[in-house]
């Protein structure tokens, strides 16, 4: 295969279902080949050999192992699946179940399925049929809301999707054993105290380490105003999913490796999909020691990471408004394209009533933008070449024909990004960063990192981060926070661009 095999074998070491199909490892001692989530022992590095299909592989005459089943494996034509893409249909089964979101068959389009295909997969890997699966989830997050929250319970069983509480209480009796009502013994007194309109508050847990200031200090520097807000140690958005808009605040616990989530009760319906961006958008599900493991190898990030141990990449809540703003943050400067994103997003986006008075507004729709005039874009300080870009990137997203979320072809949606106009190779490497959650992103033209790399030319920046594969994502979010001596950086991530339209 092209790829270097050590960098394989760190993937194949985190069991990172994204790279479930990419390649295929040969055991040499056991003579069996596997896909890399195969949930056996990881081997040892000298005993591997590494493949690029399940046909080189049995031709080199190694045998499938039964447990991973590597002919589930998504090849390069994603007709078949396994572990990795039956994870994408389980994430999007959970963000939707709540709140009617898009239906199997919707879903199964996004993954380029059928849904009797779906249906297969999910069972296949998962060894239940996508509606247990919504089930499960939908019983998980109502014991969660039971046992953190004094939400009544017949509140609780319709934010987690069911249609009646008399079918909330026969699946959570038959799945746990117990009525609902007595994981609510201990908080008797307060459920009966519940007012309407109180915000509920959850715990989300992480990996530790989790440098959670140079998070949050990336975003307040990029804080889209009236949507935004990064108040010390906080952050508070405002938030429109599945026809429910109200505002959510994250904060740290005081003890534990958990963050406390407050969430306005307008939002319960659709706790499923908040819960799941506000991961994403902290980043964490990510491993940090599978990833220091990694990139400590290399002589230019080892001492980073013994002084910023446990930087995320930086998500996105709303894909769709990373990628606007990411336009607008072409060759200028982070301060001045953030200016300019919260003149847009106060022309464009809806107001909202919120307890903060500096979160009054919903970030502007796809279907908006896309009805936008470049010229009342250009009134608001954006550049022709720029609010054209901005306009088709909306029409596509509106039309269906995009989805800016992560997904199981994320070097397709790359691909269709550079298709618009204006959107270039850095400004699709930035949206896959941070929107798709690619942890293999690497925006090579950025100038920041080429300036702490040496000043090296684009193409010799990414012969450099070779080496880093598949965690360039992560050596990408290093450079930029030390490249200010691991201070919040003042200018954009810029890119030597010698053309506007390059991205």
């Amino acid at each position: 295969m092209t790829p270097d095999a050590d960098v394989l074998y760190a993937a194949l070491s985190a069991r990172d279902p994204r790279f479930d199909g990419v390649f295929f490892v040969g055991v040499t001692s056991t003579g069996i080949y596997c896909r890399p989530v195969c949930p056996a022992r990881t081997p040892r590095r000298s005993h591997c050999r590494f493949f690029g299909s399940a046909a080189a592989a049995e031709h080199a005459r190694f045998r499938p192992c039964l447990r991973c089943r590597p002919e589930l494996a998504p090849g390069n034509a994603p007709v078949d699946a396994g572990q990795r893409i039956a994870a994408g249909i389980a994430r999007r089964i959970g963000e939707t179940a709540g709140f009617g979101g898009p239906g199997l068959e919707e879903i199964a389009g996004e993954f380029a399925l059928s849904s009797r295909q779906v249906r297969r997969i999910v069972r296949a890997e998962l060894g239940v049929a996508p509606i247990e699966l919504v089930l499960t989830r939908r019983l998980l997050l109502a014991k969660q809301l039971l046992t953190e929250t004094v939400l009544p319970v017949g509140q609780v069983a319709f934010a987690c999707g069911f249609a009646s509480l008399r079918r909330f209480n026969a699946a959570f009796r038959e799945h746990y054993g117990t009525p609902p009502t007595r994981l609510r013994s201990a908080a008797a007194v307060a459920a009966a105290a519940f007012e309407a309109g109180e915000p509920l508050t959850l715990r989300l847990s992480y990996r530790p380490p989790f440098d959670r200031g140079a998070l949050l200090a990336f975003l307040r520097a990029r804080a889209l105003a009236g949507v935004e807000h990064v108040p010390g140690d906080a952050y508070l958005r405002t938030v429109r999913l599945g026809g429910h808009a109200g505002w959510v605040g994250v904060r740290p616990a005081a003890a534990g490796h958990e963050l406390l989530v407050d969430v306005a009760p307008e939002l319960v319906p659709v706790l499923p999909a908040l819960l799941g961006r506000l991961r994403d958008l902290f980043d964490l599900d990510a491993r940090p020691d599978v990833i220091a493991a990694r990139l400590g190898q290399d002589e230019l990030l080892a001492p980073l990471l013994e002084r910023a141990p446990g930087l995320r990449v930086p998500g996105a809540f709303d894909g769709f408004e990373l990628a606007w703003r990411a336009i607008l943050g072409q060759q200028v400067s982070v301060a001045a394209a953030t200016a300019i994103a919260g003149r847009v997003a106060a022309r464009f986006g809806e107001p909202i009533a919120t307890p903060y008075p500096e979160l009054a507004a919903l970030s502007p729709t796809a279907e908006r933008l896309a009805a936008a005039d470049v010229e009342e874009l250009g009134e608001l300080g954006v550049i022709r070449a720029r609010g054209r870009s901005i306009v088709a990137l909306a029409r596509e997203v509106a039309a269906g024909r995009l989805r800016l979320a992560p997904g199981p072809r994320p070097a397709a949606t790359i691909a269709q990004l550079q298709r618009l106009p204006g959107i270039g190779p850095w400004t699709a490497q930035y949206i896959a960063l941070r929107a798709l959650r690619w942890p293999d992103a690497f925006p090579r033209e950025d100038g920041a990192l080429r300036k702490r790399l040496g000043g090296l030319s684009a193409a010799l920046a990414d012969a450099r981060s070779q080496a880093w594969r598949p965690w360039r994502s992560y050596a990408t979010v290093q450079l930029w926070h030390s490249e200010r001596g691991g201070r919040p950086r003042a200018e954009s991530h810029r890119a030597f661009r010698p053309e506007p339209e390059a991205g």
